[in-house]
């Protein structure tokens, strides 16, 4: 397993030196900044950074959340979980979450979304991502700091990664999970029944990257779609 840092829109040069000076005490494995804000190569957060000035100086910038997290299992993070669990099925407190998908996270690559230091990440961006954690706290002020936030998330997803390390070669990789989700979307395309065919292929993704699917298992189920579309391709031409 390794661990991407994603910062979406850092406002704070401040926060984000302090971000990858935590993110560089847990050996995560790269920073990728989504439209920030701040200048990250700015003489605060290289100041803040301490010995991780490496991170920024190597992050990755892009421009869509789907960009950075791609080929990821994507855990975003929100400090009003109250105003979103009506809205999601897949918010759990973060010591929860551990606990319930620690193999889903120690057995493939993840993606840690922090949101804004200001107002968070957005509704459609939670949605985005496989499953959403948040931070018991006190609830007369239950928003943290990002790099607070960032440090106590770090250390509870990496609690007891050792274990999990043999089973990694059997995961299936981003890069298969995502060529599983192009078959079933194609699928899902020449379905005229199904209205809203980018809600079904999301749901299909998030259900993949959380059941932690082996190589084999994902080359069996892409067995299946195969056959299948190129049924429905047949059929289409021969009705023609």
């Amino acid at each position: 397993m390794s661990i991407r840092v994603v910062l979406v829109g850092p406002k704070y040069q401040i926060n984000l030196g302090y971000a990858a000076r935590v993110s560089k005490n847990f050996g995560v494995a790269g920073l990728v900044l989504v439209n920030p804000r701040c200048n990250a190569a700015g003489s605060q957060a290289i100041k803040y950074s301490k010995h991780a000035r490496d991170l920024l100086e190597h992050a990755a910038v892009v421009r869509s959340l789907r960009e950075a997290t791609s080929g990821t299992f994507a855990i975003g993070t929100t400090g009003i979980w109250h105003k979103t669990e009506k809205s999601f099925h897949n918010v759990f407190p973060l010591e929860e979450f551990s606990s319930k998908f620690a193999g889903a996270v120690k057995t493939q690559d993840v993606s840690l979304v922090i949101g804004r230091d200001d107002t968070g990440l957005t509704k459609d961006e939670l949605r985005m991502c496989d499953a959403t954690v948040f931070i018991r706290s006190n609830p007369e002020y239950p928003v943290l700091n990002i790099s607070h936030a960032l440090a106590i998330a770090l250390y509870e997803l990496t609690k007891g990664r050792a274990r999990y390390e043999r089973m990694e070669s059997m995961r299936a990789s981003g890069a298969e999970r995502d060529g599983l989700v192009r078959l079933f979307s194609t699928a899902v395309r020449s379905n005229a029944s199904i209205r809203d065919k980018a809600a079904v292929v999301m749901a299909f993704r998030h259900v993949i990257n959380r059941s932690m699917p082996t190589a084999k298992e994902l080359s069996a189920i892409a067995i299946g779609l195969s056959s299948r579309n190129k049924k429905e391709k047949r059929s289409a031409r021969s009705t023609s």
